[in-house]
C-alpha cells in the first residue's frame, strides 16, 4: 500500500515552486521596504499561549487546534495562527526595550483541523505583519496600505477592502449587554456552541458559520452604535486617511474577526470573485498584556498564501515563467567529462544556470534530456574539443552553432550577448 499525504496537506512540486518563490519575493520586498524585519518562531508552542491569546471561545481553540501531550506531560499545540507566537517572542526576548514601534513580518506554516475545501487546507502558509508599540491610527492605516500594495504589485483585481471597529473593552461591555438582550429570546434555537458563548463572549455568536445562527443574527445591534468617544475618533481618523489616500473601502459592521484579541479597527480584503477573505487583520491592544507582557498596543494582519496564489494564477499565471536552464554540457569520453566537470563549476560561479550529464548517457540521450529541460544552449565536448580547447555552442531555439573556447567567461559572454 502506498503511503499518501495526510488529508488537508499539499505537496508543492518543483514545476510550480517558482510561482511561490515569485510571490514570496514580491511580498517580502514590500515588507522590507516598509522597515519591517522578518521573524521566525517555533512551529509549536505551549497550548496556554493560544487558549489565553486567541481566546477560549473561538472556533480556532474550541474546534480546530492540533493539540497533544508531549513525553514530559506538557500540552503542546501546533500553531494555528502567527500573532500569538510573535507576541510571545516579543515579550520573552525583551523587544520592548528596542526602538519602537517594533515592525515585524513572517511567512510560516499554520495548522488547523478544518473542513478541507478550495483555498482552505489543514496545513497552510500565511504572510503576516505585526507592528507593536503604537496606538496611533496611523499604524492601522500603514498596515492596510501594505495589504493594498500586495494586491497591486501582484496585479490581482476585484479585491474589496471592508473595515469596521469593534471598540475597546469598555465600549464593548455595553454592546455585549445589548447583544445578549437581542439573542436571549431565541437562545434555545441557536447551536450548542453559540449557547456556550452566550455568557462568556456573545460577540463570537456573530462569527458562527451555522446557517440557522446566521439567520437568527439578522438585525442584531451594530457595535458602531456603541463606540466610546476615543474609539469613535480613532475609527473616523482611519476612514479619513484612507479616503485621502484614495484607498476605497466599505464599512462592514458584521466583521468581528475570528480571534478574541482584536480591538478597535478590524479589516478584511475580500475577493469579489468568490467572496472569500484573502487578508484579515486589525488592532490588538490587549494581547501583549494578556500573555504576560507590559500593556502594549499593536496592529497587524495575516493572509493565506494558498488563496493569494490561486488568485495570482487566475490573472497572471501565464506571465510568470519558470527559470529554464541556460546551458547544458553534453560530453563524450572520460577526458571530456573531467573537463566539463571543472568548467561547469566555473560557469555556476559566474551565475549561469547549467547542468551536465551525471548518468553516463549516450550523446543522443543527453540532447533529449536538454530538450526536455528547455536548455537555451548546448555545449558538446569530446576528446577533440578538449585537445583543441574549443567546442560548438548550439542555440537550441534557432539551431545556430558558434565555436567558443572552453573558458567560462567567454561562454557566458556569448550566451548573454
Amino acid at each position: 500500500m502506498i503511503i499518501q499525504k495526510p488529508k488537508g496537506t499539499k505537496d508543492i512540486l518543483p514545476d510550480e515552486i517558482y510561482k511561490w518563490q515569485y510571490i514570496e519575493s514580491i511580498v517580502s520586498e514590500i515588507f522590507e521596504n516598509a522597515g519591517m524585519k522578518e521573524i521566525r518562531v517555533p512551529v509549536f508552542e505551549h497550548t496556554e499561549l493560544f487558549s489565553r491569546g486567541v481566546g477560549e471561545t473561538t472556533d480556532v481553540v474550541q474546534k480546530e487546534m492540533y493539540t497533544f501531550e508531549d513525553k514530559g506531560g506538557r500540552s503542546i499545540t501546533l500553531r494555528p495562527e502567527g500573532t500569538a507566537g510573535v507576541v510571545r517572542s516579543y515579550i520573552e526576548n525583551g523587544m520592548s526595550s528596542q526602538a519602537t514601534p517594533i515592525k515585524l513580518w513572517y511567512e510560516m506554516p499554520m495548522y488547523r483541523y478544518e473542513n478541507v475545501q478550495k483555498g482552505r487546507l489543514r496545513e497552510f502558509r500565511q504572510f503576516g505583519t505585526e507592528v507593536l508599540g503604537t496606538s496611533s491610527y496611523l499604524a492601522d492605516v500603514e498596515v492596510i496600505t501594505l495589504g493594498n500594495k500586495i494586491f497591486e504589485a501582484l496585479n490581482i483585481p476585484n479585491i474589496k477592502l471592508n473595515i469596521n471597529s469593534i471598540g475597546c473593552s469598555e465600549c464593548r461591555k455595553k454592546y455585549q449587554e445589548a447583544l445578549r438582550d437581542f439573542i436571549r429570546p431565541n437562545l434555545d434555537t441557536y447551536c450548542d456552541t453559540c449557547k456556550t458563548r452566550f455568557e462568556k463572549n456573545p460577540m463570537r455568536i456573530l462569527d458562527c458559520k451555522e446557517r440557522k445562527c446566521k439567520e437568527l443574527n439578522q438585525g442584531a445591534p451594530i457595535i458602531l452604535d456603541y463606540l466610546c468617544e476615543e474609539c469613535r475618533t480613532h475609527f473616523e481618523n482611519v476612514k479619513e486617511l484612507l479616503t485621502n489616500l484614495e484607498i476605497s473601502f466599505e464599512i462592514d459592521s458584521s466583521i468581528v474577526r475570528g480571534l478574541d484579541y482584536y480591538t478597535k479597527t478590524v479589516f478584511e480584503f475580500v475577493s469579489e470573485d468568490d467572496g472569500l477573505t484573502v487578508l484579515g487583520g486589525g488592532r490588538y491592544d490587549g494581547l501583549v498584556k494578556e500573555v504576560g507582557g507590559q500593556d502594549t498596543p499593536a496592529v497587524g494582519f495575516a493572509m493565506g498564501v494558498e488563496r493569494l496564489l490561486d488568485l495570482f494564477e487566475k490573472y497572471n499565471g501565464e506571465e510568470i515563467q519558470d527559470y529554464n536552464m541556460d546551458l547544458y554540457i553534453a560530453t563524450v569520453g572520460e577526458e571530456a567529462n573531467l573537463c566539463a566537470t571543472k568548467l561547469i563549476m566555473d560557469l555556476r560561479d559566474e551565475g549561469l544556470l547549467c547542468e551536465k550529464d551525471i548518468c553516463e548517457r549516450s550523446l543522443k540521450a543527453q540532447f533529449k534530456y536538454a530538450d526536455k529541460k528547455k536548455a537555451r544552449f548546448v555545449l558538446t565536448i569530446g576528446d577533440d574539443e578538449v585537445k583543441n580547447n574549443c567546442a560548438k555552442l548550439k542555440d537550441m531555439e534557432n539551431g545556430e552553432e558558434t565555436e567558443v573556447r572552453l573558458k567560462a567567461e567567454e561562454i557566458v559572454n556569448k550566451i548573454f550577448e
